[in-house]
């Protein structure tokens, strides 16, 4: 730390002090504090009987969360709203009485209050508590040094507070000024980016695939130009980013490997429209649809709720079925057998008609049935059918056409053969009978 710095620190802190000292011997000021600590006790009691009652009228609103929840942090605030409220009353009946110089930390404490009770409200439209506070003291903190006139000294000293990095001079000021202007520009590259991509899918003429990448590509953008934006805006020299950017690249070449492969790989899913969101795919042993093409990984949702996050390098280097990719049409067979002295015609016909019967089983194609083999037991038949929804399950459908066939040939009397077994003894077997022992 510089020694100008410290000595203009302590001249401030000396100054306000002084200032204190002289402004504390007044007995206004022993008044001004009694009255806000007693606007302050009559607004949380009053707000212990108000505030429950007023959050419950408005959690019934309904259908627009992000209201809510702002609505709700200024309720739960309701202390802090009545508490100005006795405040700016207070003062204004002072005025009246005295002197405007009288009711000088009235009007602090409430400029104070209003500032602190409108940042933390607003703040709510930040879904993380941790950095809606963090932004939320930030911000305070910068109006509060405005109120109390101290912008200027702050600012000094914290520039004052410096090392040097080559031809770059970083100071405290410095650092902050660029964080609050990164962040800044970046949260506002992430809103344009979301809003843009959520226009871009209400397009009708644009297939998914090119939907997701071309959302991709503008969240990308955005967020390259403007972290472009704010090193430009303080002054940082992007030629500096040279050899950090060589290092960058040496760093992907050896520990990132995977990392730039399934981006490049989600990249080349994307363009050449190999799957895409609503899909059915089958991956080894996952089966389910697609949900999400992300930069890294494809989420896939399972029949049983599973959720499988699966790297893009895995879609382009192993076997994929697809079951959507041309149509979403998919065949289905169901073997069976019946009994030799059921007609063959009659069974084709009765299962047939069937599987007519099934809502998800499409009339067209229309369903088939073939005599496949004169079995040990039993005449053979496959019947096959198509379904258009295979992600509402494969299982299922199979199960209600059996179920379906078993209704339709126990009411026209075809037998369904099950194996049975005869065991012959050749020679008989001599049963001995032995007497329980007698008790003791």
């Amino acid at each position: 730390m510089e020694t100008t710095a410290v000595f203009g620190l302590s001249q401030t802190i000396l100054a306000l002090l002084d200032t204190g000292r002289s402004y504390f011997a007044q007995p206004w000021t022993f008044y001004q504090i009694a009255i806000i600590a007693a606007c302050y006790v009559a607004a949380w009691l009053i707000s212990l009987k108000l505030e429950p009652w007023l959050e419950e009228r408005a959690r019934t609103i309904k259908g627009n969360p992000g209201l809510l929840r702002v609505i709700v942090s200024f309720m739960r605030r309701i202390n802090w709203v009545i508490f100005l409220l006795f405040l700016a009353i207070s003062r204004q009946a002072i005025l009246e009485l005295t002197w405007p110089s009288r009711t000088y930390l009235l009007a602090l404490a409430l400029a104070l209050g209003s500032a602190w009770l409108a940042i933390r409200v607003s703040s709510r439209i930040i879904h993380n508590k941790t950095t809606a506070r963090l932004i939320s003291l930030a911000i305070f903190s910068y109006v509060a040094l405005g109120i109390l006139d101290l912008r200027p000294e702050a600012a000094a000293f914290l520039d004052q507070v410096a090392f040097q990095v080559g031809n770059l001079r970083i100071s405290i000021l410095f650092v902050l000024r660029t964080i609050l202007v990164t962040a800044g520009l970046l949260w506002i590259a992430s809103l344009m980016g979301n809003f843009l991509d959520n226009r871009i899918h209400t397009v009708e003429d644009l297939s998914p695939s090119f939907k997701v990448l071309a959302g991709k590509v503008v969240k990308i953008g955005l967020i390259v130009a403007a972290g472009m934006m704010a090193l430009s805006s303080t002054g940082i020299d992007l030629t500096a980013f040279t050899v950090f950017s060589g290092a960058v690249g040496v760093g992907l070449g050896f520990g990132l490997q995977k990392v730039v492969s399934n981006f490049i790989s989600g990249v080349i899913i994307l363009v050449d429209r190999s799957i895409k969101p609503g899909d059915t795919i089958a991956l080894g042993e996952t089966f389910g649809w697609i949900r999400e093409l992300r930069a890294r990984f494809v989420s896939v949702i399972t029949r049983d709720g599973r959720e499988y996050l699966i790297p893009n390098e895995d879609f382009i280097t192993q076997q994929v079925v697809n079951w959507s990719f041309s149509d979403k049409l998919v065949r289905l067979d169901v073997e069976f057998g019946v009994s030799y002295d059921s007609d063959p015609h009659e069974v084709t016909r009765l299962a047939i008609s069937a599987a007519g019967t099934i809502d998800r089983v499409l009339g067209t194609p229309s369903p088939v049935c073939w005599m496949t083999a004169f079995g040990a037991s039993s005449l053979d038949f496959k019947l096959r059918f198509w379904i258009s929804d295979p992600q509402a399950g494969l299982t299922n459908v199979r199960g209600k056409v059996l179920l379906a066939l078993w209704d339709v040939f126990k009411e026209n009397g075809v037998n369904i053969p099950f194996p049975h077994r005869e065991i012959i003894m050749r020679t008989p077997v001599e049963v001995v009978r032995r007497d329980p022992p007698e008790a003791e």
